[in-house]
């Protein structure tokens, strides 16, 4: 009673909330208890998303999921199925497209409790990755029987926007080092375009050290030692494969937050990780992925504090791994990894 009453007391924020499929609407669950269990000021708005054909062969998604993002500028993402070869445009290209979402955030930092290779000198690193064209435009045809054509689409402005905020994230939270990754030896006019507009954004930025990195190069580089990275900017395609490595670097992407950043304050958050349907039936997915996209929204929101609790109890149950999921070791279900979280939070 004296909790809700205290709730009701604070100004709620409304968060959008896009379940997903497979395990999505069940580590979503979990995420919601655990965000209850630390008494954070936020109401869910619930919308259920999937692809909607239209005449014209363009996909897009229900009416009152664009509407809920647009009121509410924030929102939180489980895993959503896209079929392979076929089928309709991938549900997350089409979110990011109508809502101008143009930056994944992807950091990768070592996770306490969570051995790896590399865990003695530690992961600490963000892919800030182009999120609206390149490989991704979705622009292909058959030019004769037998021949595909896919076009790799890069503007300035799409290329600018991301390069900025890049800049400005890496200002904002104290690193010191931006690298382009590239393959503008092959691709010079698109990959090159894309770097020009890195230059003239570093140049703006006299206290960040920028350079430029092949993206072959930077791989083996990172798996070698992964502490000589700090903010790695780069195009669409570049980004999805470099951010999936940088994720087994600390343990899988079970683990890996992510955030999207779009025009006018619009952030969504997800899981990057897929929709893991062998899990469903015995519930044990992995919630981390979300949960710890959840923290990067509410720091977002300046609900720091919040995050903070949430994210000492998540560490400390991943430390002492007695109820961990099986993708990181233990044999916990979903429900009882988180049941587990609430408990450290309630203290």
């Amino acid at each position: 009673m004296f909790r809700a009453l205290r709730t009701s007391c604070r100004s709620l924020h409304t968060v959008s909330l896009f379940p997903g499929d497979g395990i999505g609407p069940q580590i979503s669950e979990s995420v919601k208890n655990i965000f209850a269990a630390a008494d954070v000021p936020i109401q869910w708005e619930e919308r259920q998303v999937y692809p909607i054909l239209e005449p014209n062969g363009k996909t897009r998604i229900p009416d009152d999921a664009v509407e809920s993002i647009f009121k509410n500028k924030i929102g939180l993402k489980g895993p959503m199925r896209t079929a392979i070869g076929k089928g309709h445009v991938s549900l997350n290209l089409t979110i990011r497209r109508t809502f101008g979402l143009y930056a994944n955030v992807r950091p990768a930092k070592s996770v306490p409790g969570v051995d790896t290779p590399y865990s003695a000198g530690g992961v600490d690193c963000v892919i800030m990755r182009e999120n609206t064209e390149g490989e991704y435009s979705g622009i292909e045809h058959t030019v004769v029987p037998g021949v595909v054509q896919s076009v790799k689409l890069i503007t300035r402005e799409a290329s600018r926007n991301v390069a900025e905020y890049a800049f400005k994230y890496a200002q904002e939270h104290g690193r010191k080092n931006i690298v382009a990754l590239h393959k503008a030896n092959i691709m010079k006019m698109s990959d090159g375009m894309f770097l020009e507009q890195c230059r003239e954004v570093a140049a703006k930025y006299p206290d960040i050290n920028y350079k430029e990195m092949y993206l072959d190069s930077a791989c083996l580089k990172i798996v070698a030692d992964p502490s000589k990275f700090d903010v790695m900017v780069m195009p669409n395609l570049y980004g999805d494969i470099f951010s999936d490595l940088t994720a087994g670097l600390i343990g899988g992407l079970g683990l890996a937050p992510s955030g999207n950043m779009g025009k006018d304050g619009i952030a969504i958050y997800e899981a990057v990780h897929g929709t893991a349907d062998d899990l469903v039936e015995q519930n044990k997915g992995n919630p981390t992925a979300l949960l710890m996209s959840g923290l990067m929204m509410l720091r977002h929101m300046g609900l720091k504090s919040h995050a903070d609790k949430i994210e000492a109890a998540v560490l400390e149950t991943l430390t002492e791994r007695k109820c961990v999921t099986g993708d990181i070791g233990g044999t916990a279900t979903n429900p009882e990894y988180a049941a587990e979280i609430c408990r450290k939070i309630k203290g």
